[in-house]
């Protein structure tokens, strides 16, 4: 069996910067690894994730919401992840099931057993080995991409990315064991430092 890998973190932390990080350093090792993301990673994925990022004048429910990204989780775990952990591959997944369970409970307010049982289904259970949080005030990632166009997440107040934050901060601290979680104000030589530290690990625990 392979390793599963995802990159947690809110607008602007620089998550999928070092998803590519992590996946061209273990290119060049020449470790058999898949570099994902989420919502998208397949077509119908793709189509599904442009729509409720991008959809305008369409007033999206929080629900609603939960159902469509987990819907294309749900194709991204059974065409992609879980036929490449089976040949053994590293699975970097920039966000996963843990960015409905922040956005949708946390920032949008809904009931936080009913996410987690929503997401469950759609990852048949399926956990990561290690969630990487690149953590930052939310003023400060915001800040980093007011540069270009904002999706529908994007343009929420400040008080939905605190909430958000605060959000991840909870579920990595119930789950100290499989969440590693990084300074994203540091550069972005010691955050890819700090991750690969972690990821070695787990690579020479598994032989």
């Amino acid at each position: 069996m392979g390793l599963f890998i995802t990159f947690e973190g809110g607008e602007g932390c620089g998550k999928s910067v070092q998803a590519r990080a992590l996946y061209r350093r273990l290119s060049r090792l020449a470790i058999p690894a898949l570099l994902t993301h989420e919502p998208g990673s397949t077509p119908f994925g793709q189509r599904l994730g442009r729509w409720v990022k991008w959809a305008q004048n369409t007033d999206i429910s929080p629900l609603t919401e939960l159902m469509l990204f987990n819907a294309s989780r749900a194709q991204l775990v059974t065409e992609v992840i879980q036929p490449e952990l089976k040949e053994g591959k590293v699975i970097i997944c920039d966000r996963y099931a843990d960015s409905t369970t922040a956005y949708q409970s946390y920032g949008r307010g809904l009931d936080l057993a009913m996410v987690k049982a929503v997401n469950s289904v759609a990852t048949q259970g399926l956990t990561p080995d290690l969630t990487i949080l690149l953590d930052m005030p939310a003023a400060g990632g915001l800040a980093r991409k007011r540069t270009r166009k904002q999706d529908r997440f994007e343009q929420e107040g400040m008080a939905f990315h605190q909430r958000v934050r605060e959000g991840y901060l909870e579920l990595a601290a119930k789950e100290p064991e499989r969440w590693l979680k990084v300074d994203a104000t540091q550069s972005k030589e010691e955050i890819a430092r700090i991750i690969w530290q972690r990821v070695s690990q787990l690579l020479s625990e598994q032989g």
